[in-house]
C-alpha cells in the first residue's frame, strides 16, 4: 500500500488488544499497516496477567505502542491479593501509561455482580497509588460505575470511559469527572444515533479515539476482525458528526491521548515510518 506519509493525518488508537488473537500471531503486521494507515501511537490494553505479559512484550519492541493493564471485570473472579498486587507491579513499568480496563460489566456477567464491585474498587485504589489515568468499561452499568468513581473523586491522573455506549447523562457525569470518552467504531453504525449525538457535543478537548481491535469493526468493514489501521473510519465519521475536517479531528484526538497517557513529545508529531 503506498501512502504519502505527509499528508495523511496523525491518529492514535487509544485502546486496542494486540495481544488477543487473531492479531497477536501477527502483530508486527499489525503494527506495520496501522503506521501506513497514519496512526502516531498504539495503546495496548492487557485484560489479566498472562494477557498484560503479551501486552507488555508488543510495548516493548515498538517506540510507538504502549500498555494499560487491570484486571477486566470478565476476568474479575480470578482477580486474588496476589494476583491484584502482580498486576500492580507490572504496571509500573514506564511503558504502562494507564490502569485498566477495569469497571463493571453486567450485561454478561462472567463474573458476580458482587465480585466485579469489590475487584473495581480495588483496581480504582491501585491506579491512585500507580498515579496512572484509569481506563474504564462498563457496560449495562454505568449509574453503579459513575456512582463509584464519583465517590473516589478526583482523579489526579484522569481516566477515560473507553468505548463509550452511555446515554447523554453518563457522558456529562463522565466529563464532571475530569474523564475523557473514547469513541470506537460503533459510531459508524447505521442506527447508531445515539452515541452520534454524543459524539457531536464532547469538549474538543476529552474525546479520544479508538478500535478496541479485534472487536467493532467500523463501517464498511464491520464483521471483519478490527485493527489499528482501521480507526481512520471511525474519525471520517467523528469529523462528519462535529462538522469539522479529519485533520482536525485526528490533531484534536491524538492531542488529547498524548495529554492523557503522557506520552513522550515527540509521539503526535514524529515523522511517519512504513
Amino acid at each position: 500500500m503506498k501512502i504519502d506519509n505527509a499528508t495523511i493525518p496523525r491518529f492514535i488508537d487509544a485502546h486496542a488488544h494486540l495481544e488477543l488473537e487473531p492479531l497477536f500471531r501477527d502483530y508486527e503486521g499489525v503494527v506495520t499497516r496501522a503506521r501506513q494507515a497514519g496512526l502516531a501511537a498504539i495503546v495496548t490494553v492487557g485484560i489479566d496477567l498472562e494477557d498484560a505479559t503479551r501486552a507488555m512484550q508488543i510495548a516493548h519492541q515498538y517506540d510507538d505502542v504502549f500498555a494499560c493493564m487491570g484486571y477486566h471485570p470478565h476476568n474479575a473472579k480470578y482477580a486474588g491479593a496476589r494476583e491484584l498486587a502482580q498486576m500492580q507491579d507490572m504496571a509500573s513499568d514506564t511503558k504502562v501509561v494507564g490502569y485498566g480496563e477495569i469497571g463493571l460489566d453486567f450485561f454478561r456477567n462472567h463474573s458476580p455482580r458482587d465480585i466485579q464491585i469489590s475487584i473495581f474498587d480495588e483496581q480504582i485504589r491501585i491506579a491512585r497509588t500507580l498515579n496512572k489515568p484509569v481506563v474504564i468499561h462498563l457496560r449495562d452499568a454505568y449509574d453503579k460505575g459513575l456512582s463509584m468513581l464519583e465517590k473516589s473523586a478526583p482523579f489526579p491522573s484522569a481516566g477515560v470511559i473507553h468505548c463509550f455506549s452511555g446515554n447523554e447523562d453518563d457522558a456529562r457525569r463522565a466529563l464532571d469527572l475530569g474523564l475523557y470518552i473514547s469513541i470506537p467504531g460503533t459510531v459508524t453504525y447505521k442506527n447508531n444515533h445515539k452515541l452520534r449525538s454524543i459524539v457531536e457535543k464532547i469538549p474538543d478537548d476529552r474525546i479520544l479515539l479508538e478500535t478496541d481491535c479485534p472487536f467493532l469493526a467500523p463501517e464498511p468493514l464491520r464483521g471483519k476482525d478490527n485493527e489499528p489501521a482501521f480507526i481512520v473510519h471511525t474519525a471520517k465519521k467523528v469529523a462528519e458528526v462535529r462538522g469539522t475536517t479529519l485533520e482536525n479531528i485526528g490533531k484534536t484526538s491524538t492531542g488529547n491521548a498524548c495529554v492523557l497517557f503522557r506520552l513522550p513529545r515527540h509521539i503526535a508529531g514524529q515523522s511517519q515510518t512504513a
